[in-house]
């Protein structure tokens, strides 16, 4: 008996040194979700306004000469993986990871620590991505596109539905895609809308995947956030568990006590 309760002991010791663990991780993630949630909104939003650039350019008969809207036969993906950093972060990691098995042919870009695990990648995508590397990404990604290399770049990414809910989602950058109910825009491009294009895919590319990472951060830490919630409500479950199974171990012990006293009293 005395080594049962000494075990149920250690046991809520371990699980309150837990409890008090993820108690500090979820401070940590909500500390973070005000500004990674600003942080995306402000990349959506500058997405969004080269999407529409890239509308009314690509709607421009002139336009689709590019070899950016060349649409190929080819099979060749080259897909950019988006991963988290760490784990301890629900599903987040491995619900990416689920989604990119469905393109086993694909050419592997990861972006992140948890990504570059599992496909390797050179160090400068590892530690996440900054705008002036995001640039530089995007320029031989288009070089590279331009050249022939691969046939269609996609970015797999994290998409933020709410604090709930976090889905992983390809969005399909290259090669660029006539809207059917686009109309030649009314506005006028400087020299002309071919020379144009040709200076604003590289850019697109470039906001397209900094709105993709910051969106994934965004779902990375809110996911990490219910996931320290989670452990926590179970943590102090299990704790008022076994603090009941050592109570009734410990009330044992008492009787025994005191039914080996009186049986020697009355000897």
């Amino acid at each position: 008996m005395g080594a049962d309760i000494k075990s149920l002991r250690t046991r809520i010791k371990s699980v309150n040194s837990t409890l008090h663990l993820t108690k500090a991780m979820g401070l940590v993630a909500s500390s973070k979700i005000r500004r990674a949630t600003e942080r995306m909104l402000a990349g959506r939003d500058y997405a969004l306004a080269l999407e529409h650039l890239l509308a009314a350019l690509t709607a421009d008969p002139a336009c689709r000469r590019s070899p950016y809207m060349e649409q190929r036969e080819g099979g060749r993906t080259r897909l950019i993986v988006i991963a988290g950093d760490r784990g301890l972060a629900g599903g987040y990691n491995a619900n990416v990871f689920r989604a990119a098995r469905e393109y086993p042919e694909a050419e592997i870009l990861p972006i992140g620590k948890r990504a570059c695990e599992r496909y390797g990648s050179e160090p400068r995508l590892c530690e996440g991505l900054d705008s002036l590397e995001a640039s530089r990404l995007a320029a031989d990604l288009c070089a590279d596109f331009v050249a022939g290399e691969y046939d269609r770049l996609g970015i797999l990414y994290t998409r933020y539905v709410s604090m709930m809910s976090q889905q992983p989602e390809i969005k399909w950058v290259l090669p660029l895609t006539r809207a059917e109910d686009t109309t030649p825009s009314a506005v006028l491009f400087e020299p002309d809308e071919m020379t144009i294009l040709q200076t604003a895919v590289p850019e697109y590319v470039t906001g397209v995947l900094m709105a993709a990472v910051r969106e994934s951060f965004a779902s990375e830490v809110v996911a990490r956030r219910m996931a320290m919630d989670s452990a926590g409500k179970n943590a102090a479950q299990m704790i008022d568990e076994l603090q009941l199974q050592y109570n009734r171990a410990r009330q044992g012990t008492i009787t025994q006590e005191i039914t080996e006293i009186v049986a020697g009293a009355g000897a």
